[in-house]
C-alpha cells in the first residue's frame, strides 16, 4: 500500500514538472512574458539584416565631379570638334565645286542632302547597335569610319564620286550622337545644366578651324588639301577615345556588374572619391534597344514631339548656315552701304554664273557668326537652370523665328553680321537644349536607340534645309526664311505640350 502510494506521488512529481517546462517554454517564446533580464538577453542577440546596396546613379552622385570628368570633357568636346567640321565643311566648299565642276544650284543642295540622308539612315542603326553592344564601340567605329571615307573624298574625281564619298561619311559622323549619351550618363545631375550646354564651345572651335582652313588653305592649294588637313583633328581623337571606358549605366543594363565596379571605381579613384558602401546592385534589362518602346503609351507622346522638335533643330540651324553662306556668296543681301563688288546681284535665271568664290571678307562674316554659337553661353545655362529645359526651347525657338524674318531687312554690312550672329546663337542653343532633353529623359535601356531616331529626324530637317537655303533663296529671300520662321513657331506650342520636365531629375534605368 505504501509503495502503491508512493508510486503514485512520483508520477504526479513528474507530471508537474513537465507541465512547468511547458510553461516556461510557452513564456520564453513570448516576448511580453520575457523577464527584464530575459529581454536585455534578447536585445543584445545580433540582428539579421539586408547587405547595404547602391545604384550606378547613386556611385555617379557620390563619385561627384573630378579629374575624370574633366578629361571626359575634352575629349568628347573633341568629338564635337570633329562633328562641326565634317558638317561646315559643306559651307565652305560649295562654292569651290560648283566652280570645279560648273554645278547649278539644285546639284550642290543635293550634296547637302546626302550627307544627311547617310547621317539618318545609320543615325537609327548606330543607336541600336549602341543599345546592344555599348556606346564606346559605336563611337570609336563611327569615328574610324568618318575619317576613312572623309580622307577618300579629297580624292574624289568627278561630282557623283564627291557625293557618295560624303554620304558614307555621314553614316560615320552619326556615331558621334553617342558621344553625348556616354558623356551624359557619366555626369552628375547637378552639373549637367551647366556642362552640357558649354559642348558648344568645342562646336564653335570646329567651326572656326574649318572657316581659317577655307580662308587660309583653299586660295593657295585648293578646297582638296582643305580636307585633308582637316582629317587630322580624327585621328589624334582616335587615340584618345582609349582613354575613355564603357558607359557604367550600359553595363549594368547588360548584366556586366563586375565590368560596371571595375569602371565606377577606375573614375573614382581618379576623382579622389570612394563608391558608396555596401554591393553595386541593379537588374538586367532584357530589353535593351526595343525601338517599340519608345511609342508605348508612356513615351508615345513625348516621342512624336521630339522627333519634330528635332526636325526643327537641325532644319532651322543648317538653315542659318547655309542662308549665310547664300546670302554672302551670291550677293542676295539688302545691304544699305554695299560697296561696288557686293552690289552685283548674281541670278542663275538671268545670267548663268557659275562661279562665285567667297572673298576675304565673306570668311570674315562667316567666322564671326560661328562665334555666336558660344557669345550667349550663359543665357543658356541661366535657362536651363532657372525656366528649365522645356521653356528654355520655347524661348529659343521663338527667338530664333524672329531673327530668321529680321534678316529680311535692309541693313548696313555691319547690321547684317549681327543679326546673323545673334540668328546663330539662338538656334545653337536651342539644339544644344534639344540633346541634354532628350538624354535625360529617356531611360538607359532605349536612351542611345531614342537618341538614334531623333538625330535621325533631324537630318530630314537637313536634308531639306538646302533646297531652301540654296535653291528658293535665288528666287526670293523673303520666301526662303519664312518656311524657317514658320516651323519654330509650331514647334514652340509642340514643346509646350512635352508631358516630362527633366531639370533636376535623375536618369532613369529602366522605362
Amino acid at each position: 500500500m505504501a509503495l502503491r502510494r508512493s508510486s503514485s506521488m512520483k508520477t504526479q512529481l513528474v507530471n508537474a514538472i513537465q507541465l512547468q517546462e511547458v510553461e516556461l517554454g510557452e513564456s520564453s517564446t513570448d516576448p511580453s512574458n520575457n523577464t527584464p533580464a530575459e529581454a536585455g538577453h534578447a536585445a543584445d542577440a545580433p540582428e539579421v539584416r539586408e547587405p547595404k546596396c547602391y545604384t550606378v546613379e547613386e556611385a555617379v552622385e557620390r563619385i561627384d565631379f573630378g579629374r575624370f570628368h574633366i578629361m571626359l570633357f575634352f575629349i568628347m568636346g573633341g568629338a564635337n570638334i570633329v562633328e562641326a567640321m565634317e558638317i561646315m565643311l559643306l559651307a565652305v566648299v560649295s562654292p569651290e565645286i560648283r566652280c570645279e565642276w560648273r554645278l547649278e544650284d539644285w546639284q550642290v543642295a543635293l550634296v547637302s542632302m546626302m550627307v544627311f540622308l547617310g547621317f539618318m539612315v545609320c543615325g537609327v542603326l548606330s543607336g541600336y547597335i549602341a543599345d546592344r553592344y555599348g556606346r564606346w564601340k559605336v563611337l570609336f567605329g563611327g569615328f574610324m569610319w568618318s575619317s576613312y571615307f572623309s580622307l577618300l573624298t579629297s580624292f574624289a574625281p568627278s561630282y557623283g564620286w564627291f557625293i557618295f564619298l560624303r554620304s558614307m561619311v555621314g553614316c560615320g559622323v552619326a556615331a558621334t550622337s553617342q558621344g553625348f549619351v556616354l558623356k551624359t550618363e557619366f555626369i552628375p545631375a547637378k552639373y549637367r545644366a551647366s556642362l552640357l550646354p558649354l559642348a558648344t564651345i568645342f562646336w564653335m572651335l570646329g567651326s572656326i578651324f574649318i572657316i581659317i582652313l577655307g580662308m587660309t588653305v583653299v586660295p593657295t592649294m585648293g578646297w582638296r588639301w582643305m580636307i585633308r588637313f582637316s582629317v587630322i583633328p580624327s585621328l589624334i581623337l582616335i587615340g584618345l577615345f582609349m582613354l575613355i571606358p564603357e558607359s557604367a549605366r550600359f553595363q549594368v543594363s547588360a548584366g556586366n556588374v563586375k565590368g560596371a565596379l571595375s569602371t565606377l571605381q577606375w573614375i573614382a579613384t581618379m576623382n579622389g572619391a570612394t563608391l558608396p558602401e555596401g554591393e553595386l546592385r541593379e537588374s538586367e534589362v532584357s530589353e535593351r534597344g526595343n525601338a517599340t518602346t519608345l511609342i508605348s503609351p508612356a513615351f508615345r507622346r513625348t516621342t512624336l514631339l521630339l522627333w519634330y522638335t528635332w526636325f526643327v533643330a537641325s532644319f532651322s540651324y543648317y538653315g542659318s548656315v547655309l542662308s549665310g553662306s547664300e546670302l554672302l556668296e551670291k550677293n542676295l543681301l539688302c545691304v544699305t552701304d554695299a560697296d561696288q563688288e557686293h552690289q552685283i546681284k548674281h541670278n542663275q535665271e538671268e545670267a548663268l554664273c557659275y562661279c562665285i568664290p567667297f572673298n576675304m571678307a565673306d570668311y570674315q562674316t562667316l567666322l564671326i557668326s560661328a562665334l555666336g554659337e558660344v557669345a550667349l553661353i550663359p543665357l543658356n545655362i541661366c535657362l536651363l537652370n532657372v525656366f528649365g529645359r522645356k521653356p528654355s526651347m520655347c524661348i529659343l525657338l521663338l527667338m530664333s523665328a524672329v531673327f530668321f524674318m529680321l534678316l529680311n531687312i535692309c541693313t548696313t554690312m555691319f547690321g547684317f553680321t549681327i543679326l546673323l550672329f545673334l540668328l546663330r546663337s539662338v538656334v545653337a542653343m536651342n539644339f544644344n537644349v534639344v540633346y541634354i532633353y532628350t538624354a535625360e529623359v529617356y531611360p538607359t535601356s532605349v536612351r542611345s536607340i531614342g537618341m538614334g531616331f531623333c538625330t535621325s529626324f533631324s537630318r530630314i530637317g537637313g536634308m531639306i534645309a538646302p533646297f531652301i537655303a540654296q535653291v528658293l533663296m535665288s528666287k526670293s529671300v523673303i520666301l526662303a526664311l519664312s518656311p524657317f520662321a514658320g516651323v519654330c513657331v509650331i514647334c514652340a506650342v509642340g514643346v509646350a505640350l512635352l508631358p516630362i520636365e527633366t531639370r533636376g531629375r535623375a536618369l532613369q534605368q529602366n522605362g
